[in-house]
């Protein structure tokens, strides 16, 4: 059978609304199915994506050693040239060289110990957002909380005011839509208009800093300097904003798909503002059993890749579903279980291999402040209105979470 008579369809609401029941249909008939509409080969279980994501013979991109007639692609479509000027340099396509060498200029000064320096920051943007939300009785986790308050952390990281938040929230939301297995015209020139006044608003602020240095990120990757390399503008300009998109969306996904969980399980809320499980260990079961990146695509680059027996050509697609990989039973005990002590850093919410996710530090302090600081008067915490899913499916997350304590 293939994936969409298994019941696999990003465009139903159904699915998109509870997509596990068919992962355990998929995985259950093989740990490889086609996908027609896609042309692509969905790996559904946890040991072959675990592999995947760290074959080299597999590639996030192509066109750094084949064009675009080889692997039976269009070019790229001249309507969405700013879009794929943002993305040019994104950490999330590149691959070695390019990748090994900007990723290693970058980790030089986005660093685990420069994160978790950012505690007193989170905090307080924390205690301040979330206090400003609970006056108002009840209040839209998402927008009245989670939106502001991590994006107000990535400008304080980047150097840039908080108040051009909504601006940069406006325009990652626009942005992230084209990742989606179908995106309609309409969303499509939404994110070319958003990447183009994102990267000149990103240009504007390098020369800024240029001439006057802060103790920001965005002037230390100006003036990172390794083995005699440096940042070109235009990778500066990549690495500020997928900074800003992946640890925005990671962040805000995780928290509300994670409190939608902990509410609905209120003995598993219980346990965290008793202090039985700590936020730094219950933020692993949020991302493992409803994290908010589902799917991630990569093509086989080279001869002799081979995944659940059966061999793939160079210039085939594959997507791991890591929603479904992490709720594989051969991998997890129980994996449709929410057990918010589970501490399970196994999971592959954040990927792996080459392109393992830079801002994982940064999204895991993020989501356990926040967890601290809402269980600290969050006994009474509970859901207002029955909380609904966005209608996309790569990045799984809330269209609100409407609560009140």
């Amino acid at each position: 059978m293939t994936a969409a008579e298994l019941g696999f369809d990003p465009s139903s609401p159904e699915f998109l609304a509870d997509p596990y029941p068919v992962y355990a249909r998929l995985r259950a008939a093989g740990p490889i199915q086609w996908h027609e509409q896609r042309q692509v080969h969905l790996i559904t279980r946890f040991e072959p994506v675990h592999a995947a994501l760290r074959d080299r013979r597999l590639g996030r991109a192509f066109d750094h050693r084949y064009r675009a007639a080889d692997f039976g692609q269009p070019e790229p479509d001249p309507r969405w040239t700013r879009w794929a000027e943002s993305e040019r340099w994104s950490l999330l396509n590149l691959e070695p060289p390019d990748h090994t060498r900007l990723r290693r200029l970058v980790s030089a000064v986005f660093t685990p110990r420069a994160v978790s320096a950012l505690r007193p920051v989170i905090k307080h943007y924390s205690d301040q957002t979330l206090g400003a939300a609970r006056a108002r009785g009840e209040f839209d986790l998402i927008a009245d909380y989670a939106q502001p308050f991590s994006v107000a952390v990535i400008c304080t990281l980047l150097g840039v005011p908080v108040t051009d938040g909504p601006r940069l929230l406006d325009w990652s939301h626009a942005i992230v839509k084209m990742y989606e297995i179908s995106t309609d015209d309409a969303h499509r020139f939404a994110a070319e208009r958003a990447a183009g006044e994102f990267i000149d608003y990103v240009t504007e602020l390098i020369a800024q800093r240029r001439a006057a240095p802060r103790d920001d990120l965005i002037s230390q990757l100006i003036g990172i300097a390794d083995q005699g390399d440096r940042l070109t503008q235009d990778e500066i300009v990549g690495t500020v904003i997928v900074l800003l998109n992946a640890g925005h969306e990671a962040t805000v996904n995780t928290l509300g798909n994670g409190m939608r969980a902990l509410l609905h399980h209120p003995d598993q809320w219980a346990r965290v503002v008793m202090g039985q499980v700590d936020p730094s260990v219950a933020v692993e079961e949020m991302i493992r059993w409803d994290g908010p990146l589902q799917l991630f695509e990569r093509w086989v680059l080279d001869d002799g890749v081979e995944i659940g027996g059966q061999q793939l050509r160079v210039g085939e697609r594959i997507a791991m579903l890591f929603g479904s990989a992490n709720r594989d039973p051969a991998r997890f005990a129980d994996p449709d279980r929410f057990d918010i002590g589970r501490g399970d850093t196994g999971h592959i919410g954040f990927g792996g291999g080459t392109h393992f996710c830079i801002g994982a530090p940064l999204a895991r302090l993020e989501v356990a402040v926040s967890l601290d600081r809402l269980r600290r008067d969050g006994a009474g915490l509970e859901l207002a209105a029955e909380p609904e899913y966005e209608p996309f499916f790569v990045i799984r997350g809330l269209r609100e979470l409407r609560v009140r304590s």
